[in-house]
């Protein structure tokens, strides 16, 4: 395994630019990933991994025919965009799968990539057909988005949507499209029907735009405390989508 010392390694370089800045990732086509946990789950679900720095000794066994190399922690360090590098950092082609009709969840402005990676992740235990971003919404690539999801980038159907191309994809599939909201209209979500549903859910401090709740033929709300003014949008999320699969 060769060893690399210089920041300036055009492989050390690239890895760095890949996990700073989004339009680089998107001109590569590519994005990082830390740790063995994430490293493991991209062997298993077959992504196609481009380069490995390891700063300690590899503990999972990577095809040969992918380039790896050997780095002091500090290069590490300086390399990937998060702190507390767990010892490996690798990249991988981005690998982007089609949302599909059923059970959808909309986002739209969530720009915290924590809450995203949450979403994901949460969407893909309870087996979501589609997580669709529209707005300003942060980067489905970004390291702290892809830390969040715990390796479910890699199997979740997930896209960006201009609302215009929402609008299209729901008359396409026959969705029905209904907004979160707290609102004097909006029926509980216990109670709304769960087949072929897409239910939006907009930030936390400005809830969804009027242009999208004006696309949405209904509003849910989740009952709640009434001292209670808000939830985290990921939570409220991960409410919704337990009740879009209850009746599964």
């Amino acid at each position: 395994m060769e060893r690399l010392t210089s920041r300036q390694n055009p492989t050390v370089s690239r890895m760095r630019l890949l996990g700073r800045e989004r339009a680089f990732r998107e001109k590569c086509g590519e994005y990082v990933c830390d740790g063995t946990k994430l490293l493991g789950e991209a062997l298993r679900w077959g992504a196609e991994i481009t380069a490995v720095l390891w700063s300690k000794q590899p503990d999972i066994d990577v095809p040969a025919d992918v380039p790896q190399y050997s780095v002091p922690a500090e290069l590490l360090d300086y390399a990937s965009p998060l702190r507390n590098c767990p010892g490996v950092l690798f990249s991988v082609k981005m690998r982007p799968l089609p949302v599909r009709a059923g059970r959808v969840i909309v986002l739209e402005t969530m720009q915290d990539p924590g809450n995203l990676g949450t979403v994901l992740r949460t969407a893909n235990a309870f087996g979501m057909d589609g997580v669709i971003l529209t707005g300003d919404c942060a980067d489905l690539y970004n390291p702290k988005t892809v830390r969040a999801a715990m390796g479910a980038l890699l199997r979740q159907r997930a896209e960006s949507m201009t609302l215009e191309q929402l609008g299209e994809f729901i008359e396409r599939n026959g969705l029905r499209l209904y907004g979160a909201a707290l609102d004097e209209r909006s029926v509980d979500i216990r109670d709304t029907m769960v087949d072929n549903l897409a239910v939006a859910i907009g930030s936390e401090g400005r809830g969804l735009s009027a242009e999208l709740l004006n696309m949405c033929e209904g509003r849910v709300i989740i009952p709640m405390n009434p001292a209670c003014e808000s939830l985290n949008a990921s939570v409220a999320a991960a409410i919704i989508m337990w009740e879009l699969g209850r009746g599964r």
